[in-house]
């Protein structure tokens, strides 16, 4: 009998009926059911960042900058009883700034109508949600809190991660707060889904023991610098398996920067169905009306082998491709076209919400 591969989100969440009788569940997205990338301002920096700190030293000096999130609301469902179904969930968050920015998953809060944030000593704030993004699964709160509370994270470059590379995680699984696990990078350039479905590319996947409740906290490289946001896990059993997978640091600071000042993101949009061509490519299975590829007169059929210079070896090189330009960006895209090399130039649009 062939197994069935479980994709879970690290976040812990809860059904308590209007009867007061509470069922633990576990957030999960499975098949059928639902699982669990504009340059602003970087966050301040801590101090003391060094290069290859011991488990024990990252987790005395950061675990006070990760927080728990709980996130709380109502369903439209009916109870036996008549009434709504309230929920809860519990996952991870981290300071981001002095200005009282927390950065978690967007799954984490979604549906939620009351967000609350728990910091290291027990102390709690009324959080209020700044902005999120779906299709990165990010999403950026605001807490009114004291600012010796407010010890900011420092982020690192995720393109410098190596297979091997030890790394270390803190959160809040199964709501134990400042829980450490450590492992190491397992492997690059994963491909991960967002709640809406959206691939989202180059995640971080790690040996590192990820569970419910994990999801939305920091994944530290050995210099104590963020490198990523675990996010899911990949489990027949429901619980850590030894794969869990982190968005990755540079992704989260273009996502969140957005967030930060307008609210919202915008996603650069070529308007293109891609399929990768072995050796090729990508080939435009079809074209949008109206998109910037129509606009700029890629068909269907075409063959796309580069951007901007830079090889697209599949579907998931030119997404990662696009994703980090902004709209109104102008590329070149390399295409052959029935055996011909043609070159046009993009203006790229906004991906639709």
């Amino acid at each position: 009998m062939p197994r069935t591969r479980t994709t879970i989100a690290a976040v812990v969440a809860a059904t308590a009926l209007a009867a007061g009788v509470a069922i633990g569940v576990a957030f999960t997205r499975d098949g059928g059911t639902k699982t669990v990338t504009v340059q602003g301002p970087a966050p301040v920096q801590v101090a003391n960042v060094n290069a290859q700190l011991s488990v024990g030293e990252i987790a005395s000096r950061y675990t006070k900058s990760v927080v728990e999130i709980i996130a709380s609301g109502t369903t439209g469902n009916q109870t036996p009883f008549g009434g709504p179904q309230s929920s809860q969930a519990e996952g991870t968050g981290w300071v981001y700034d002095s200005s009282g920015h927390i950065v978690t998953n967007e799954h984490v809060i979604d549906g939620s109508s009351n967000v609350k944030v728990v910091f290291s000593d027990g102390t709690s704030y009324k959080a209020t949600v700044v902005g999120k993004d779906t299709s990165t699964d990010l999403a950026v709160l605001k807490v009114n809190a004291p600012a010796s509370k407010l010890v900011p994270l420092a982020l690192g470059d995720s393109s410098a991660v190596a297979v091997g590379d030890g790394v270390v995680a803190i959160g809040d699984p199964f709501g134990l707060a400042g829980t450490v696990t450590e492992g190491i990078v397992s492997a690059l350039n994963r491909e991960i889904q967002a709640p809406d479905g959206t691939p989202i590319e180059g995640a971080i996947q790690t040996d590192a023991a990820i569970n419910h409740g994990n999801s939305g906290g920091p994944l530290f490289g050995l210099d104590g610098k963020v490198i990523g946001i675990t996010s899911q896990i990949e489990s027949d059993s429901g619980a850590s398996d030894g794969v869990g997978f982190a968005i990755p640091s540079n992704t989260v600071k273009s996502v969140v920067a957005q967030l930060i000042a307008s609210g919202s993101v915008r996603h650069a949009f070529l308007g293109v169905q891609p399929s990768t061509v072995a050796g090729k490519g990508v080939r435009v299975s079809s074209v949008e009306a109206g998109s910037a590829a129509s606009k700029a007169g890629l068909r269907a059929g075409d063959v796309i082998t580069a951007l901007d210079g830079n090889a697209t070896a599949n579907a998931a090189a030119l997404r990662a491709a696009i994703d980090a330009h902004k709209p109104g960006d102008t590329v070149t895209v390399t295409i052959d076209r029935n055996g011909a090399a043609k070159t046009l130039h993009v203006t790229l649009g906004t991906r639709p919400s």
